[in-house]
C-alpha cells in the first residue's frame, strides 16, 4: 500500500495565536517581537501584512519600525503558544493517531489507511483545514505526499492557507527548477557550497555525481542527493505520552550564531520549556545533554550527570556548563538543542508543610525551588509568559 503522509504546517503561528485574543490587529501590520530594552529585540513571528514591508523573521525591531513605522509589536507569550498548538494537535489526533511533531507549528500525520473513514487525502485535508480553522480560528498549510520530505516540501509551496499535493513524479517538473536553497534541510552555508560547485537547483542537485557528494559532504551528500531525486524512506515517529523516556528541545536558529553569549538566552528559553514539561509529568532526570549542529551540518553531544532534579536553574546551569567547555568561535552553530534523561523510577512525592520546615535538608531546598517554578508556571498559564522573565534575557541595562 502507499503511504499517505500530511505535513501540516501552522500560518504565522504566533502572531496567528495573538490575532485569536487581539482581534483588532487582524489585517492590520503585526508581529511578534522580543522588548526593544532587551536582548531578544527581534521578530519572531510576522503577519502578511507585515511581510508585504518587507518584515522577515530575525530581522531588528528598529529595522521593522523604519519599513513599517504603523507595526504593532507584541511580546511573546509562549506558554499561549504552547496550549494553542496543543489544541492543534488534540485536532489532528482525531484524523490518525500516528503523528511526529516537528516543531510547535508543525507536524507529520501518516493518513496511510484513513481513507474509508474521512475520505481521500484531498478532502481530509480540507476538513481538517476546516476544523482548526473553525474550532480555533487559526489557519494552517497541508502539503500531501507518500513521503515526509516531499509532503513538507509541498506544505511550503501555497501559502497561507494552501493544500498541495507533491508526489516522486512530479519531482523532475515542480522541484527540480527550485533554487537549492529552497530544499527542506539546506542552509545557507552547505547552499553556498553547492553554488561553489555549479549546482545552483535542485535538479542539478539530484542529477549530480553522488559520489563527488559523498566525498564532499559525508553521509549528509548521499542524503541531500536521494532528497533531491524525491526519495525519503524514513517513518512518522509516533511519541507515545505516557512512556517519557527523555524530555528534549532543540532550536535551529534563523542565523548561525559565533557569540555564545547569543546562545544562553535561548538555551535557558529551552530548559524552561523541559523543566516545565518535566514538572507536568512529574519526572527528575540525572543527566543533561546539549546537542550543537555546526552550521556544516556536523554534530556533537555532550553529557553530564547531576542530582535528580526537575528544576530550570539546574538543568540550564548543568547545560551551560557543557556549552563553555565545547564553545568554538570559529565554528558557527546552527542547531542548540539541551535534553533531560535518566528519569527516577518513582514519581516525585507530595509534601505537606513540615517538609519545608527543615531548610538545611537539601531534598527540602529542591523542593522550595519546585514550589518557586510551580508558581511561575501557574502565573505564565494565567497572565501570559511574558509576564515574568528570567534576568538573562533581561538587558542589563535596563531600568527595570
Amino acid at each position: 500500500m502507499d503511504r499517505t503522509i500530511f505535513l501540516v504546517d501552522m500560518d504565522a503561528f504566533f502572531i496567528s495565536c495573538e490575532e485569536t485574543r487581539h482581534p483588532e490587529i487582524i489585517n492590520r501590520p503585526a508581529a511578534v517581537a522580543g522588548d526593544p530594552q532587551k536582548r531578544s529585540g527581534i521578530i519572531l513571528t510576522a503577519n502578511y501584512k507585515a511581510r508585504n514591508f518587507g518584515i522577515k523573521t530575525t530581522m531588528t525591531i528598529n529595522k521593522a519600525l523604519k519599513l513599517c513605522p504603523d507595526l504593532i509589536i507584541i511580546p511573546p507569550d509562549h506558554n499561549f503558544y504552547i496550549k494553542k498548538s496543543q489544541q492543534v494537535f488534540d485536532i489532528m489526533s482525531c484524523y490518525t493517531p500516528v503523528i511526529e511533531k516537528n516543531s510547535i507549528d508543525e507536524a507529520w500525520l501518516d493518513m496511510t489507511g484513513c481513507e474509508r473513514l474521512i475520505g481521500n487525502p484531498m478532502q481530509a485535508a480540507r476538513h481538517l483545514m476546516y476544523d482548526i480553522k473553525n474550532e480555533l480560528g487559526l489557519s494552517c498549510s497541508i502539503g500531501i505526499s507518500e513521503n515526509k520530505f516531499l509532503a513538507k516540501m509541498a506544505s511550503d509551496m501555497k501559502k497561507p492557507s494552501g493544500i498541495t499535493r507533491l508526489f516522486k513524479k512530479d519531482v523532475p517538473n515542480k522541484l527540480w527548477p527550485l533554487p537549492v536553497e529552497y530544499m527542506y534541510g539546506i542552509g545557507k552555508k552547505t547552499a553556498v557550497k553547492l553554488n561553489k560547485m555549479k549546482i545552483k537547483t535542485i535538479g542539478e542537485l539530484a542529477n549530480f555525481n553522488k559520489t563527488i557528494l559523498l566525498k564532499k559532504f559525508g553521509k549528509f551528500g548521499g542524503e541531500i542527493f536521494n532528497l533531491a531525486n524525491g526519495i525519503d524512506n524514513s517513518q512518522v515517529v509516533l511519541h507515545i505520552k505516557d512512556d517519557v523516556k527523555s524530555i528534549g528541545k532543540s532550536m535551529t536558529l534563523p542565523e548561525d550564531i559565533s557569540d555564545i553569549e547569543m546562545a544562553k538566552p535561548i538555551l535557558m528559553q529551552l530548559s524552561e520549556e523541559i523543566g516545565m514539561c518535566a514538572r507536568k509529568h512529574n519526572k527528575r532526570g540525572c543527566k543533561v545533554q546539549i546537542t550543537i549542529k555546526y552550521y556544516n551540518f556536523h554534530s556533537i553531544t555532550r553529557q553530564t550527570t547531576i542530582k535528580a532534579t526537575c528544576l530550570v536553574k539546574d538543568i540550564y546551569s548543568a547545560g551551560l556548563k557543557l556549552l563553555k567547555k565545547v564553545w568554538n568561535v570559529n565554528m558557527p552553530v546552527r542547531l542548540l538543542g539541551i535534553s533531560l534523561t535518566g528519569f527516577e523510577n518513582d514519581r516525585i512525592k507530595q509534601i505537606s508543610i513540615f517538609d519545608i520546615i527543615n531548610v538545611e535538608n537539601k531534598e527540602n531546598s529542591f523542593y522550595k525551588y519546585k514550589r518557586i517554578e510551580d508558581a511561575i508556571d501557574k502565573i505564565r498559564l494565567k497572565y501570559g509568559n511574558s509576564i515574568i522573565n528570567r534576568g538573562i534575557v533581561i538587558n542589563k541595562n535596563s531600568k527595570k
